[in-house]
């Protein structure tokens, strides 16, 4: 089972069609994932790490309707997406009403706008806030830096089941914050199979320099999963989906031991990989949980956003005041994941009964037994990517 949670913050201080914008957003969404995930990895290249790339695309978006000329046009471009203002307003009112409409699982986004309360939002970014990306509009004082602080993470616990804490730290508030633009994203789902718990137990997990470690590791013999394997990535691929359709977690597991850092180098065709075929597998993974802080401000200036950042040169005046008056100061991500054999809010256990054939083909083996990477899709679009160098739970 998998539980999932992000939240990010920003600190301000020719039409295509409807199906044709979404498929131009999602295609989007992946190559955005990858060059965040590039970006992170040049920061991070030993430990886990987690980062949801749909809420940051989703709180960028938000950022892009207030934005006007250059400072508008950087961010789309960030984004990897084509189209202008209106076609991303239209792809995401879309998509947050699609990826959130459906019983089997639990996936909420929400959006909230601060804004001083010496300072007026235009109406019209109100009503596209409202509309286009369920955003309430809270006034604050952001003099008092201890007391806005607290109550946005108070709104980020209420938003997370309070999975994510001290989100924003009062030292990122100061008499020049205008807006605090904040989206969390939580997710809940339940695996379709899930994990036996009476077959979980310790195994080694190799880590960097044949170090082993101990780890609460969950099975699943002859399970019926998508799966692939790579020559030329020197990987495989197990997807394994949750209750409900087109969402699904897939772990992607370097065949050596050391070989995460050379098959992170092709994330690109990583995220491209879409030809697995159903098989039956023994499963082998490790119960883990991730939190991670990210500060996205070197990420996107990596990916060419600048002007947003600049002071005199930002032009949010969308959103209020004049261009030049408005510039991003800061952009938070924290995530939480959590990864077990069925889930946070399962009442009953589940037994599965399966009838082998034994003269079929034997199952593959699929043990991830040494660092690998994992992403999760809802409807194509990677919500989470991140790596497992070291599993704790």
């Amino acid at each position: 089972m998998k539980s999932a949670i992000v939240l990010l913050v920003l600190c301000i201080t020719g039409t295509l069609t409807l199906e044709a914008t979404l498929q131009e957003f999602v295609a989007g969404n992946s190559k955005f994932a990858a060059s965040v995930y590039k970006e992170l990895l040049a920061r991070n290249t030993t430990g886990n790490f987690l980062v949801s790339p749909f809420s940051a695309q989703v709180i960028l978006a938000l950022a892009q309707s207030g934005a006007r000329n250059e400072t508008g046009e950087e961010i789309r471009s960030s984004l990897s997406f084509a189209g202008g203002k209106e076609e991303i307003e239209e792809a995401v009112k879309f998509l947050l009403a699609t990826i959130e409409d459906n019983p089997h699982y639990s996936l909420h986004a929400a959006n909230k706008i601060y804004a001083s309360k010496y300072y007026k939002i235009r109406n019209q970014f109100k009503t596209v806030a409202r509309e286009i990306y369920r955003a309430d509009l809270e006034n604050l004082d952001f003099t008092q830096k201890k007391e806005a602080a607290d109550e946005i993470n108070r709104w980020v616990g209420k938003h997370t089941d309070n999975k994510i804490h001290d989100l924003m730290d009062a030292e990122m508030l100061n008499n020049k914050t205008r807006a605090v633009l904040v989206n969390a994203l939580l997710f809940k789902g339940n695996w379709s199979s899930p994990f036996p718990t009476y077959l979980t137990i310790k195994k080694n997990f190799y880590q960097a320099g044949n170090q082993t470690v101990q780890v609460e590791t969950m099975h699943d013999f002859d399970g019926g999963y998508n799966y692939a394997e790579s020559a030329e990535l020197q990987a495989k691929f197990l997807e394994m989906p949750f209750e409900g359709t087109n969402v699904s977690m897939t772990i992607v597991l370097p065949n050596d031991k050391d070989g995460l850092g050379a098959l992170e180098e092709k994330i690109d065709q990583v995220l491209g990989t879409s030809t697995l075929t159903k098989e039956n597998v023994n499963v082998a993974l490790p119960k883990f949980k991730i939190e991670s802080k990210i500060d996205c401000k070197e990420v996107l200036q990596s990916l060419g956003v600048s002007k947003a950042f600049r002071d005199g040169e930002a032009d949010f005046s969308e959103i209020a005041g004049k261009p030049g008056e408005l510039f991003i100061s800061d952009v938070v991500q924290k995530s939480f994941i959590d990864v077990n054999e069925d889930g946070v809010e399962a009442a009953a256990a589940t037994f599965i009964i399966k009838i082998i054939n034994r003269f079929r083909d034997p199952p593959k083996d699929f043990t991830a037994d040494h660092p690998f990477l994992f992403y999760i899709k809802v409807e194509g679009l990677v919500l989470f990517i991140g790596r497992v160098v070291t599993p704790s739970y």
